[in-house]
């Protein structure tokens, strides 16, 4: 309590650890409440739990809930997951695919992950698990990131089709994006025109926080 007390003054750090995948894992009391960071960047609660809440808001809450299966890709602590279930309230399948299973230990252990009753968690490669998935989904979360980096294959054409293909009619993609210099912004201009040119519905929620840029994706009845 006396930690959490102090946070709102300092941050105050109660574990580091590195894992085969993650260089540096921070679980941390900031302002209150518990974050998980990785070495520059905040990977789940704090400000990453803001951004992904004012996208899912942007979707609508009312529509959200009415949903049968949504897919987080990328679930490091699972603050969106949180979200989903005890804000939203959420109660249809959530499926969550992480890649690195030290990050899932930390999320059930310091934020209750594994207590979301309606929440399965797959540990894969995201890439891997849309190419096998026979599943139809009426949301797709996107958070992937290593650090401050963004794996190219999410800007590539292949992976575009694929996640469009797996979104059932009337269905999301929200998609958290990083843009730290002036190339990042031109290939989000290019994401969105990819998904443009197919027909889908697209708009941007630009720096949610200094460098974050949410991608709204909504398939509609005859994208092409």
């Amino acid at each position: 309590m006396l930690k959490r007390i102090f946070s709102y003054i300092l941050p105050v750090n109660i574990l580091k650890k590195s894992s085969t995948l993650s260089k540096s894992l921070e679980v941390t009391w900031a302002n209150g409440e518990l974050v998980l960071d990785s070495a520059n960047t905040n990977y789940s609660y704090g400000s990453l739990q803001r951004i992904l809440r004012k996208g899912l808001k942007s979707i609508g809450y009312d529509k959200i809930i009415e949903m049968e299966h949504i897919l987080v890709l990328g679930v490091a602590g699972g603050s969106v997951i949180k979200t989903l279930a005890n804000e939203i309230k959420f109660e249809g399948k959530i499926t969550g695919v992480e890649i690195d299973s030290s990050i899932i230990a930390l999320a059930n252990e310091y934020f209750q992950l594994n207590q979301v009753p309606n929440l399965e968690i797959v540990i894969d490669d995201a890439f891997e698990f849309v190419l096998k998935t026979k599943e139809k989904y009426d949301l797709i979360v996107i958070d992937i990131f290593q650090d401050t980096t963004m794996p190219n294959f999410l800007f590539e054409e292949f992976f575009i089709n694929r996640i469009g293909f797996l979104l059932k009619e009337n269905a999301f993609i929200l998609f958290n994006t990083m843009c730290l210099k002036e190339n990042d912004n031109i290939r989000n201009e290019q994401y969105v025109s990819t998904f443009t040119e197919k027909g889908f519905g697209v708009r941007k929620i630009p720096r949610v926080e200094q460098h974050n840029e949410l991608i709204i994706i909504e398939k509609t009845k005859n994208p092409n």
